[in-house]
C-alpha cells in the first residue's frame, strides 16, 4: 500500500469525502465510483488511482478504522486519516492534510479485541463465520479483506491454455496457470482492459474465477450427453459445460430469472456453441444425464470481490435463499434419468444453504446418493466430508460449497 499515490489525494479532498460518505451511506462502491470518475475526467492518473485505493480501502476496514479512531461513529474524512496513518503508515500531518481534517490526533494503540472489528465485518457476520470455520474463521476472515485474483477460462473449443497464454502476451496482457482448473489462467500485475482485447471477442476465453471452473467440471458433462445447467443466468458455465462436451449433444439452460439468458445465445455464437437450447419455462418430463444447480444464495464466498458486500447484506440473507433451493433441487431431481448426476453448488458458507440442503434432498429421494466429487482427478484438499469445498485461504479461490449426486440406475 506504500506504493499507491496517497499524496495524490491532497488537491481532491472534498470529492473523496463525498465519494466515501455516498459508499459508507449504502451506495453500491462500483457505481459511486464509475460516476465519479465519469464526472472528473479532469483528474489524473495518480489522483484516479489514489481515489480508488481510498474508497476501496476505507470501504473495507471502516469498522476497524473507527475503533482506531476510538468512535463508533465516525466521518469519512476522519476514517480515511485512521487508514492513512495507522494501516498505511503515513505521518500523522500529512495523513490529515491528504485526508481533510482540521488537525492529526492519536489512534487507539491497543489490538481490535474481536474478529468483528479486526476482519472489519458486521457482528452478526463475524459470528457466522466463526461458527462456520471454528479455528478457521480468522484466516477465512482475514483472506476475505485481500482482493481476488483475475481469472480466466479457457475456451478448448477454440485454443489450448498455452497457446491462449502466449496470445495474450502478444496483446501485452501477463498470466500464469491456474493450480486448480487445468482451463484457468490468472492475470498477472494491473488489470487490463479485458473486453478491449481481441481474444475475448474472438471467443478464447471468459472471466471466471477457478473455484467456479471446478464446479462446472464436477458435472464431468460428456460429448453427446444431454445435459441441463438449471441456473444459467448469463451463461458462464454453460458456456464451459458446452466446452467439455466439445459442442456434441443437447445442452439445456434455464434459469428463474429470464431476464439473465438474454446475453446468453450471444456469448453462446461467440464461443463456437451450436447445442445449447434456451429455456424460456420451467423444464419438466425431461430425462437427462447432467444436471447443475448453481443455485441463486447468499454470496457470502465472493464477499473480497468488493470492499462494501460485506455491509450491504443483512442477517434474513442467511434463510432468504432456502425455499428456492429447495423448490429448485426438487425439480432438478425430477429431471435426472436413472444412473444420471446431479451437481447442486452455491458460492457461500451457510450450512443451511449447503449440507442441510442436500441432507434434505437425500431424505426425500432415496434413489439419490451423495458420491465423491471428482473422483481420481479432484485433490483430497477440496474435499470436506464428503462435499466440495474451496475458500480463497485454502485454495486462494472465491468459496464454493457443491454435492455430486448419483441417481440409482
Amino acid at each position: 500500500m506504500h506504493l499507491q499515490p496517497w499524496s495524490a489525494l491532497a488537491g481532491i479532498a472534498p470529492l473523496t469525502g463525498d465519494v466515501l460518505d455516498r459508499i459508507l451511506s449504502g451506495t453500491p462502491a462500483e457505481r459511486v465510483l464509475d460516476r465519479a470518475l465519469r464526472e472528473h475526467r479532469a483528474l489524473s492518473r495518480e489522483q484516479r488511482r489514489a481515489l480508488k485505493e481510498a474508497a476501496f480501502n476505507v470501504g473495507l476496514w471502516r469498522r476497524r478504522l473507527a475503533f482506531l479512531l476510538g468512535r463508533p461513529e465516525s466521518s469519512a474524512p476522519w476514517l480515511l486519516y485512521a487508514f492513512l496513518h495507522g494501516l498505511v503508515g503515513i505521518p500523522p500531518h500529512e495523513a490529515a492534510a491528504w485526508s481533510g481534517v482540521d488537525a492529526p490526533v492519536e489512534l487507539v494503540p491497543d489490538a481490535p479485541p474481536s474478529l468483528a472489528l479486526r476482519a472489519s465485518l458486521p457482528d452478526w457476520l463475524a459470528h457466522h463465520f466463526a461458527h462456520e470455520w471454528g479455528p478457521e474463521a480468522e484466516d477465512f476472515c482475514a483472506h476475505l479483506n485481500v482482493p481476488g485474483p483475475i481469472t480466466l477460462r479457457v475456451n478448448r473449443l477454440r485454443i489450448s491454455r498455452e497457446d491462449l497464454a502466449s496470445r495474450l502476451r502478444s496483446e501485452g496482457v501477463q498470466t500464469r496457470p491456474g493450480l486448480w482448473s487445468p482451463w484457468a489462467l490468472h492475470i498477472e500485475g494491473e488489470r487490463p482492459n479485458l473486453y478491449g482485447l481481441k481474444a475475448l471477442q474472438e471467443g478464447l476465453f471468459e472471466v471466471q474465477d477457478e473455484g467456479s471452473q471446478l464446479l462446472g467440471l464436477l458435472v464431468e458433462a460428456r460429448p453427446g450427453e444431454t445435459v441441463l445447467d438449471l441456473c444459467a443466468g448469463a451463461g458462464g458455465k454453460t458456456l464451459q459445460l458446452g466446452a467439455a462436451m466439445e459442442n456434441q449433444g443437447p445442452l439445456l439452460a434455464y434459469d428463474p430469472d429470464a431476464g439473465r439468458l438474454d446475453r446468453l445465445l450471444q456469448r453462446c455464437s461467440r464461443a463456437g456453441l451450436s447445442q445449447v437450447q434456451v429455456l424460456r419455462a420451467p423444464p419438466g418430463g425431461l430425462s437427462v444425464d447432467r444436471v447443475l444447480v448453481d443455485a441463486p444464495c447468499s454470496e457470502l464466498g465472493s464477499l473480497r470481490r468488493g470492499p462494501d458486500l460485506r455491509f450491504l447484506k443483512a442477517p434474513a440473507v442467511l434463510e432468504e435463499f432456502v425455499p428456492l433451493q429447495r423448490e429448485l433441487l426438487a425439480l432438478a431431481g425430477a429431471q435426472v434419468r436413472p444412473g444420471g448426476r446431479l451437481v447442486y453448488a452455491t458460492c457461500t458458507v451457510n450450512r443451511a444453504e449447503n449440507q442441510e440442503r442436500v441432507a434434505e434432498f437425500l431424505r426425500q429421494r432415496p434413489d439419490f446418493r451423495l458420491t465423491r466429487p471428482g473422483a481420481g482427478w479432484l485433490p483430497d484438499a477440496c474435499l470436506q466430508d464428503g462435499f466440495f469445498l474451496c475458500a480463497p485461504h485454502r485454495q486462494g479461490t472465491d468459496a464454493f460449497f457443491a454435492a455430486v449426486l448419483e441417481r440409482s440406475g
